[in-house]
């Protein structure tokens, strides 16, 4: 009996996690897959069986996908729905019935548990739904299956039609008497131990498989909000796994150095203790390469969990904080209890340490909020400076309170997935489209992090950020960059031409923004066109051409380079020396004070007085900034830099 798991994810660097733990949990608890009998699954061993899982993703081309499916020649085939590739997996089933007829297909996830009478009309030829959460499910029908198969192939002539049990003893399914036949759905099902659970990824043994994707892991499952927009407020209880056990499973983790672990629990630090343990865990066991992601209500951390939160390495942790809005009356309608003053205090909290990447979630779209309250929440967020700001759209989800009071507050949403809004009684069509345009601004300058000295400087020319941000999309349209798609490397062009608009007597100033912006990126060996031309040109080249040469005998700034054997050029190759007329790198901070002691918690130099007044008297060329690609910014990836007395 082969069972085969099917999962069609977003991207290549996704993985699914449920169909990992699916196979787990029954391989653990079924005896048709250990074999070996076991009482907590009723029945002695009847036969053998196997689950395969096969991933793929939504932009795979779907003949590909529907190719490789028939090709394992499966007993029985399962998808794992989402509102991302409801559309195709709907396709996959209704061809794969024609080509494997006699094989059952079933379907489980979020997209089909809340109505699976409603699917099951759709796809005529599926044999059932497992609704909610599916470990246990699974392993009955697994096991019903498994022995029954052997039976039917021995009953079955090469002509005759298979008949499969009927698995309406099974706790939590909807399922048909017969292919398109009435729908049952039988009992819910009690959910189980999370200590129970499997960890997939020690007894799968294919860590290496995820190598270059992300890693997910729940310590919890359910939350204890109730938030109108959000299926987790239907899990009215939070069941935690033993912190012991995480424990032993993250070391797995931190044993191989996998990149990034993301916590999908939905509110982490819902139990003080439990936040506390595993925190106190990955401090304790830091490998200083791991990255641990959260997602936490910071209006409940306390000063406990704060002071532990300061004390972690720069990177080993970010943190992803639901805002949603900052108008009361929306955050009391969406029976979101955040309290959005001590939020802003202790997001700024945070940020103080300057070890932790912090990203902010906004919702449009959500009852009460118009076009001139998103904007101030729009506001109210960005003052924050998290690292990551998204900007996200309603999604009236089928099963959540939303859904049920989308006709009250006159929203309008797609038909199909992911069921995103158009308008609502406070917001129209048009704002919505201009909202997306923000969107878009957001991600390509202030998400990418590709701006930071840039951006807080052209701020001052706009009565608020989102102004600003909405005066760059109408650039965009204007120039007709949106469907252009400019490169990379365009976009500082294009932020350079809206900067001049904005206030062109700052030509020289904007262009040095740009250009120390780009090398704190990425070394960039052709001088890009935006850039400002050297002012003495030959003698700026000519004291960078010194410096390394001095360095490489007598070294100030690059001794790590210098022990490990490299000689000038090579140094000069792989990291990059800029002359800056005005000190760019102050704009964020607004003083001189605040940006030296900020830049010197990352190892970038500054000139001591004797020097600085040397620099003066000599007539130099300006500010000579050192970027050192080896040595980056955990947080935003930007060069260590260094100012020369040159």
């Amino acid at each position: 009996m082969r069972f085969l798991l099917a999962a069609i994810n977003a991207k290549y660097i996704h993985s699914n996690p449920a169909v990992y733990s699916l196979r787990a949990y029954a391989e653990r608890f079924c005896p048709a897959l250990s074999g070996s009998p076991d009482s907590s699954c009723g029945a002695p061993q009847a036969g053998r069986a196997e689950i395969e899982i096969a991933e793929y993703t939504i932009n795979q081309p779907f003949w590909e996908i529907l190719a490789d499916l028939s090709g394992k020649k499966p007993d029985a085939v399962g998808f794992s729905c989402y509102i991302w590739n409801r559309g195709m997996v709907f396709s996959l089933v209704r061809e794969l019935a024609k080509i494997l007829p006699h094989v059952p297909v079933w379907l489980g996830g979020p997209e089909v548990s809340y109505d699976p009478e409603e699917t099951l009309s759709a796809l005529p030829s599926a044999a059932g739904v497992m609704i909610g959460e599916g470990e246990e499910t699974f392993r009955e029908l697994m096991e019903l299956y498994a022995d029954a198969l052997p039976s039917m192939r021995k009953a079955s002539g090469p002509e005759e039609t298979p008949v499969w049990p009927l698995p309406d003893q099974i706790r939590g399914i909807a399922c048909r008497a017969c292919p398109g036949g009435r729908v049952k759905r039988t009992p819910e099902r009690p959910p189980v131990s999370m200590d129970q659970i499997p960890f997939f990824y020690g007894e799968q043994k294919e860590i290496g498989d995820f190598q270059d994707r992300i890693i997910y892991y729940e310590s919890s499952r359910g939350c204890p909000y109730r938030c109108s927009y959000c299926l987790s407020s239907i899990d009215k209880t939070v069941r935690f796994r033993n912190v012991e056990l995480v424990k032993q499973e993250l070391s797995f983790f931190l044993d191989r150095k996998v990149p990034q672990v993301k916590f999908v629990d939905r509110t982490f630090n819902c139990s003080h203790s439990h936040a506390m343990e595993i925190w106190s865990y990955i401090r304790e066991h830091d490998n200083g390469v791991t990255n641990f992601h959260f997602e936490i209500a910071a209006d409940i951390l306390t000063e406990e969990e704060l002071a532990l939160l300061r004390s972690l390495r720069p990177g080993l942790v970010q943190l992803e904080i639901g805002v949603q809005s900052t108008n009361p009356d929306t955050l009391k309608e969406i029976r979101r209890t955040a309290d959005w003053k001590r939020l802003r205090t202790i997001v700024g909290k945070i940020r103080e340490g300057r070890n932790i990447h912090i990203h902010l979630d906004l919702i449009a779209g959500l009852p009460f909020e118009d076009m001139e309250s998103f904007q101030r929440s729009f506001n109210d967020v960005y003052s924050c400076r998290p690292d990551q700001l998204q900007l996200g759209f309603l999604k009236v989800l089928k099963g959540s309170h939303m859904h049920e009071k989308a006709a009250e507050y006159g929203i309008a949403y797609t038909d199909f997935p992911p069921y995103e809004v158009l308008f609502t009684r406070w917001i129209s069509w048009e704002e919505i489209l201009t909202l997306k345009r923000v969107e878009e601004m957001v991600e390509l300058y202030y998400n990418s992090a590709q701006f930071s000295h840039t951006l807080p400087v052209l701020e001052r020319f706009f009565a608020s950020p989102f102004e600003m941000y909405r005066a760059l999309a109408d650039f965009y349209d204007r120039r007709g960059l949106f469907r252009q798609s400019p490169s990379r490397m365009y976009r500082y062009q294009a932020l350079l031409e809206f900067a001049m608009q904005a206030a062109p007597e700052q030509e020289e100033v904007w262009r040095q923004l740009l250009t120390f912006d780009l090398y704190l990126r990425e070394n960039a060996k052709s001088r890009p066109e935006f850039a400002p031309p050297f002012r003495q040109e030959e003698a700026a080249k000519e004291a960078i051409s010194r410096f390394y040469r001095e360095e490489e005998k007598n070294p100030r700034f690059l001794a790590e380079y210098v022990r490990e054997g490299y000689d000038s050029r090579q140094m000069a190759r792989m990291t990059h020396v800029e002359c800056f007329r005005f000190p760019v790198w102050e704009a964020e901070w607004g003083e001189r004070e605040a940006a030296e002691e900020h830049a010197g918690e990352y190892g970038s130099g500054k000139l001591s007085e004797p020097e600085e007044r040397n620099r003066k008297a000599d007539g130099a060329a300006g500010y000579f900034v050192l970027f050192d690609y080896r040595n980056r910014n955990p947080l935003n990836r930007e060069a260590r830099t260094m100012l020369l007395p040159l």
